[in-house]
């Protein structure tokens, strides 16, 4: 279930594995997978021991609160739209960029209100979304080696020797902007940015023509008039549509950060991981003896693990039994990405298994990660058709298999890029050189993004009945 090598970083707090015991740091006595190697200790523990005192960025209370929807979501009450970008750049924290991200899941999310019926769980991929694995250590260009680009939280995309150093300082300012980005949020979202009143204020300026945009703007006006309508009866403004809860999600890679984050508080058991309020293990660091199940078994957040295609059930059953050995609701999502090759013969045994075994996660389907290629020109992409087709795949398998598939786990960006091919505009291998800025993985643009949320209440609706 897992590659890339192995470095194990000491540590002065130590738990012994057969005791059982578990403290946010009991993962260092275990193979660290996909870990950079920091040349100064002295320096990575200073970065540590500052980023233990500074104000945690989020709270407690809101993880909890979200782990109780997402329970809701498991039972086919709410429905996750999780989604940002492959991997956030310190140079792209700015109030444009976050504005049009948030916009973009805004508007899928009230497609997906609209057509399933069922409140929407909206987590971003963002305000912390820094690390990325990589499928080697180093990157070799014209006969010079150096190690590979593993985010901005650890070492800098330039392709020179300074840049690829891992330094422990971008953690304090992946810290400080993952900050900014959440406080930019809340301030939209607090002063009505989402309000349901004014939908029509969350357009993208780049999409006036696209071929959604008539769909849209009937969604749009069809609930405004809702609205209207509720609130003549009521002869009230209903002042529950002016906000929306809103949370992050990142992948937890990086251990001595999400370690450092690491906090009890005080009336409420247990430990919690403040630097986000979703975190997730990629497929590349789910091994089951592994550093990353270790702290994860021990934290109180939901939590989520990438399933590919390699996975057993008997594998699969194993992590759900060490993440969430009481079956709380609520506590874990499994993400498959399988590909839309392979999934319809990689998931039923999976679903089968979970199911006989009477275990409650929640199912999301990521159809990104599993469709990725290069194309004749040199360019990473997808392909919208087998992004469409893995979702729709999915919806079936899951109703044929009796359980139910509760969310969906998409890259996506709200600028104005060409990284995935097809859609609505039909985007071609030419396409790509136009408007292709992705440092790692390529994203659904606006329209492609606002595509995916029509065709899963088609799917959806059609399904239910």
């Amino acid at each position: 279930m897992s590659i890339a090598s192995t470095s194990v970083i000491p540590s002065s707090v130590s738990t012994s594995p057969a005791s059982g015991l578990w403290s946010p740091a009991s993962w260092r006595d275990k193979p660290a997978l996909q870990m950079p190697v920091y040349p100064d200790e002295a320096a990575l523990a200073e970065a540590q021991d500052e980023l233990r005192a500074l104000p945690p960025l989020v709270t407690s209370r809101e993880i909890l609160s979200l782990k109780q929807q997402l329970a809701e979501a498991q039972e086919g009450k709410r429905f996750l739209l999780q989604g940002g970008d492959c991997a956030e750049t310190f140079a792209e924290c700015t109030s444009t960029i976050i504005t049009n991200r948030l916009k973009v899941l805004l508007q899928m999310s009230l497609v997906l209100v609209h057509g399933l019926k069922v409140p929407v769980v909206r987590v971003g991929r963002f305000a912390g979304q820094y690390a990325k694995p990589r499928s080697a250590d180093t990157e070799t260009r014209d006969g010079v080696t150096l190690p590979s680009y593993r985010g901005d939280i650890v070492n800098g995309p330039e392709f020179t020797a300074q840049a690829r150093v891992p330094d422990p300082r971008r953690m304090v300012k992946a810290h400080a902007r993952s900050a900014m980005t959440m406080n930019f949020v809340r301030s939209l979202i607090d002063g009505g940015f989402a309000d349901l009143h004014h939908p029509e204020y969350w357009g993208l300026g780049w999409v006036g023509q696209s071929p959604h945009a008539a769909d849209y703007q009937k969604m749009v006006a069809g609930i405004g008039d809702a609205v209207r309508f509720m609130e003549t009866l009521a002869g009230r403004r209903m002042q529950s549509l002016n906000r929306v809860d809103f949370y992050t999600s990142h992948e937890a890679l990086l251990l001595p950060y999400e370690e450092a984050q690491t906090r009890q508080v005080p009336r409420a058991d247990g430990w919690f991981n403040l630097s986000t309020h979703f975190p997730w293990i990629g497929m590349r660091t789910a091994a089951l003896d592994g550093a990353h199940l270790e702290y994860f078994r021990g934290i109180s957040n939901p939590v989520a693990v990438k399933v590919g295609p390699s996975v057993t059930p008997d594998q699969l059953l194993r992590v759900i039994d060490a993440l969430n050995p009481d079956d709380e609701p609520g506590r874990l999502g499994l993400i498959h990405r399988m590909g839309a090759e392979h999934i319809a013969a990689k998931l039923p045994p999976l679903l089968e298994a979970v199911k006989r075994e009477g275990r409650r996660v929640l199912w999301i389907c990521d159809a990104m990660h599993g469709n990725t290629e290069s194309t004749s020109n040199g360019y990473k992409t997808r392909r919208f058709e087998n992004i469409r087709s893995e979702i729709e795949q999915a919806f079936d398998l899951h109703e044929a298999a009796g359980t139910r598939l509760g969310g969906v786990h998409l890259e996506l960006t709200g600028e104005n890029v060409t990284e995935c091919l097809g859609g609505a505009r039909e985007l071609t291998e030419i396409d790509l050189q136009r408007a292709y800025r992705t440092t790692v993985d390529p994203r659904l643009n606006y329209e492609q993004a606002l595509e995916i949320a029509m065709l899963i209440v088609r799917k959806r609706g059609a399904i239910d009945t």
